[in-house]
């Protein structure tokens, strides 16, 4: 007689037995902790067989985004803050006055004989 209910609940198929301390082969660690100027701590593990080089010695502080490095004491800090620039800041950047108006004037001309075809195309029909 079935009760509807399952025998193994909270389990999954392919699940291992219950309360498993070993799951598996765990490679060695090297543990590294980061400090932004705002006074967050982050750590971070590597592996033990990296070499020490490959270990980057900045990381971006995953809670204020800030540059994060492992001296506590003398967290590195921006040398200079941009705001944030907008495509037309970047844009007005790379192009003179003069640049600008040639550019707008030949947009304008390449949509007002797109909409005079499109007129005459709709006028013919």
């Amino acid at each position: 007689m079935s009760n509807g209910g399952s025998a193994i609940r909270g389990s999954r198929v392919g699940a291992g037995p219950m309360g498993e301390a070993d799951r598996g082969f765990q490679a060695e660690r090297v543990e590294r902790n980061y400090y932004c100027s705002n006074g967050h701590a982050t750590n971070r593990a590597f592996a033990a067989n990296v070499d020490a080089v490959e270990i980057p010695e900045q990381l971006d502080c995953p809670n204020c985004g800030l540059p994060a490095g492992q001296d506590k004491d003398n967290p590195p800090i921006i040398a200079k803050h941009e705001p944030y620039k907008t495509h037309l800041a970047y844009v007005k950047e790379r192009r003179t006055d003069d640049e600008a108006k040639e550019l707008l004037e030949e947009a304008v001309s390449a949509v007002r004989e797109r909409r005079i075809r499109l007129a005459e195309a709709a006028a013919s029909d």
